[in-house]
C-alpha cells in the first residue's frame, strides 16, 4: 500500500510535461487494449467461420444451393464472401452466350482475389496502430523521463542545494515512471501485434488456397460445359 501511495504521490508531484506524457500513455494504453480485444474477437470469428465454411463447401453440397443460402444472409465475410462473389461472376458469365471458358475462369478468379484482399484488409484494420504504439511508446516515455530529469537538475541548480542522492532521487524517480509506463504500453502492443499479424497471414494463406481450389473447380466446370 505504501509503495502504491508513493508512486501515486510521485505522479501527482511530477511536472506538467511529465504528467501530460503519463496521461497520454494512459489514454493510449486504454485504446490499445480496446483494439486488442476487438481484433481478438474479429480474428477468432474469422478463423471459426473459415473452418465451418470449408466443411460445408467440401461436404458435397450443391454449390448453387450453397450460393442461394449465402445470398439470403444479411452479412457475409471471409471465405463466404469470396465464394459468393466468385460463384456469382461464374454464373453470370456462364449464362452469357459466347463466353469463352478461359474468360469465365479468369474473371471469376479476379473478382475473388479482389474480395480476398478486401477481407484481409478488414482483418488488418487497426493492426498498424498497435505496431505504431509498440514502437513509439517507449520513446514517448523516455521523452518524459529526460524532461523530468532535466527539470530536476535545473531546479537543483536554481535552489543552490547540494547535489545529494536524497535531493535528486524524488525528481529522477517521478521521471522514470514515464519510461515504465511507456514500456507498460508497448509490451502488450508488441505481443498482440505479432500474434495477430501471424493469424492474419495464416488466414490469408487459407483464403488464397481456397481461391485456387475453387478456380480449379470452375475451370473444370467451364470446360465440361463448353465441350457439351
Amino acid at each position: 500500500m505504501s509503495s502504491d501511495a508513493s508512486i501515486i504521490d510521485l505522479i501527482l508531484k511530477a511536472g506538467l510535461v511529465v504528467q501530460f506524457v503519463m496521461l497520454l500513455l494512459m489514454v493510449t494504453s486504454l485504446y490499445s487494449w480496446t483494439v486488442i480485444f476487438n481484433r481478438w474477437k474479429v480474428i477468432k470469428h474469422a478463423q471459426q467461420a473459415a473452418k465451418t465454411f470449408e466443411k460445408r463447401f467440401w461436404s458435397g453440397l450443391d454449390l448453387a444451393q450453397l450460393y442461394q443460402q449465402l445470398s439470403g444472409k444479411k452479412q457475409i465475410s471471409g471465405l463466404e464472401s469470396i465464394f459468393h462473389t466468385g460463384f456469382s461472376e461464374f454464373a453470370k458469365l456462364s449464362e452469357q452466350a459466347g463466353s469463352e471458358a478461359s474468360a469465365v475462369v479468369e474473371s471469376s478468379h479476379r473478382v475473388m482475389n479482389v474480395t480476398l484482399n478486401r477481407e484481409v484488409e478488414a482483418l488488418e484494420n487497426h493492426l498498424s496502430f498497435l505496431a505504431t504504439i509498440a514502437s513509439a511508446s517507449p520513446y514517448v516515455g523516455l521523452f518524459g523521463t529526460v524532461w523530468g530529469i532535466m527539470n530536476a537538475f535545473i531546479s537543483l541548480g536554481v535552489g543552490e542545494q547540494q547535489a545529494t542522492l536524497a535531493v535528486v532521487a524524488p525528481g529522477i524517480a517521478e521521471a522514470l515512471i514515464a519510461t515504465a509506463m511507456g514500456l507498460f504500453v508497448a509490451i502488450p502492443a508488441v505481443i498482440f501485434y505479432n500474434r495477430y499479424a501471424d493469424a492474419v497471414n495464416k488466414l490469408y494463406t487459407q483464403y488464397d488456397g481456397f481461391v485456387e481450389e475453387f478456380t480449379s473447380l470452375i475451370q473444370r466446370q467451364s470446360h465440361t460445359e463448353s465441350s457439351v
